[in-house]
């Protein structure tokens, strides 16, 4: 799985767990206002999650792979759907269920890349 998927589903699965955001600034150098983050790690990637409603909107660049990558994710009810591009042409669909404090998350990309995974509050993923 490519770099860029692993850091969108993590976000995502971040946002969905809770006030998961609170642990960003350790792994990250991060900026906030009302509706937008924006963070750099170590390794220089870069993301930014803007927030519209219900819809949440991921920009990001990795540099390793040097590429950029784009993901919209949508949200109804306890079911959240994403789809994201990278520049080189990879793309990716999935979704993200919410079961009380458990999340079941499952997506795949036009790399070949494929999964379901099951998070928890508790025992993470």
């Amino acid at each position: 799985m490519r770099n860029a998927l692993k850091y969108s589903v993590f976000s995502l699965v971040l946002l969905m767990v809770g006030n998961a955001w609170a642990q960003v600034p350790a792994l990250a150098s991060c900026t906030r206002s009302a509706n937008l983050l924006a963070c750099v790690d170590a390794d220089g990637n870069a993301y930014s999650v803007n927030t519209v409603g219900s819809t949440l909107y991921l920009r990001g660049f990795e540099k390793a792979g040097k590429r950029y990558w784009a993901q919209t994710n949508s949200r109804f009810g306890q079911l959240t759907f994403f789809t994201g591009i990278a520049s080189d042409g990879e793309a990716w669909v999935g979704y993200t269920r919410r079961v009380g404090w458990t999340t079941i998350n499952r997506f795949s990309s036009s790399g070949g890349s494929s999964a379901k995974f099951t998070c928890s509050r508790i025992t993470g993923c």
